[in-house]
């Protein structure tokens, strides 16, 4: 673990950029960002496309150390380069943003109010070459529908069992239960899943350090408790299917709560601007996150 990068993400003033749609959710992205289907004929095609989309933006200068602390990458993005460096090493070496990688494989179909983590059966594998591409951390995104505890506890139980397996390997797991905005018990969910972080939390290691990434609370100020433990470096908001504006809105309520948004976040942007409307528009958006994240 580098430990400057620890220091910066625990007390940093920022928000994590996420970059890291992955195969189901690249077509999808490429479009928002107008770059449609007949553009591509096959998979390496595609990943040629959202990796000039991810480098378009890592290179813009609105994206810097000023305003984002960290930045999600997909495995793809990982063993790719720009400007002859490995995408990692090309956001700490020359922007001063710290690299994390998303390490799931996607969900499960929902059973029981969730949708668990589909099995990572290579992810040793993955974690020592996270560790030689100089990656900090990781992500895995989990998904609550309904307040079940019983499901509610197996979502936690799957994401500690992992996420001890990443601390092993000296990387900072970023532990992702979302709970979906439109539950109709998304409130009680919330509640159920606080109470069992902090069960499994206790259950740590001294030096175990984890982040969390979790749905922007439905009560203000709900997951300060998390916050203030000592193996939690940080806890960041997805933005969950809101706007951008809304998402900032309900984001700047909640103290010491900053963005990891994906979506909110590459809102607007398309191939076809020129470099400076892609820039304004950009840097917009960066500012408007990072407002709501360090009120």
């Amino acid at each position: 673990m580098n430990n400057e990068q620890l220091i910066r993400m625990k007390d940093g003033k920022g928000f994590i950029a996420a970059l890291d749609q992955s195969g189901g959710s690249t077509p999808k992205a490429l479009k928002a960002y107008g770059v449609n289907e007949d553009s591509y004929h096959n998979e390496t095609e595609m990943y040629d496309q959202v990796h000039a989309m991810r480098t378009r933006i890592i290179k813009s200068p609105s994206f810097s150390s000023k305003r984002i602390l960290g930045a999600i990458l997909f495995e793809n993005t990982m063993d790719r380069t720009i400007d002859g460096q490995y995408t990692a090493d090309y956001l700490w070496d020359v922007k001063g943003i710290i690299p994390f990688l998303k390490v799931d494989k996607g969900l499960l179909p929902e059973e029981n109010g969730i949708q668990l983590m589909k099995p990572i059966n290579d992810l040793d594998a993955l974690l020592i070459r996270a560790n030689a591409r100089h990656i900090f951390g990781t992500k895995m995104r989990s998904v609550i529908h309904q307040a079940n505890p019983e499901s509610v506890q197996k979502i936690v139980d799957q994401q500690f069992a992992i996420a001890k397996q990443i601390i092993s390997h000296g990387l900072v797991p970023i532990i992702e239960p979302e709970v979906d905005i439109n539950s109709p018990q998304k409130e009680d969910a919330e509640k159920l899943l606080k109470a069992a972080l902090i069960k499994s939390l206790a259950q740590l290691g001294p030096d175990d350090k984890v982040m969390f990434k979790l749905t922007i609370p439905t009560i203000n100020g709900f997951y300060s408790e998390l916050m203030n433990d000592s193996h939690v470096v940080r806890v960041v908001a997805l933005s969950g299917g809101y706007s951008r504006e809304k998402a900032n809105e309900l984001l700047a309520q909640n103290p010491g709560l900053i963005a990891s948004f994906s979506r909110a976040l590459s809102e607007g942007l398309t191939a076809q601007q020129t470099d400076a409307e892609f820039d304004a528009l950009l840097d917009s958006s960066i500012e408007s996150i990072y407002q709501a994240s360090i009120d």
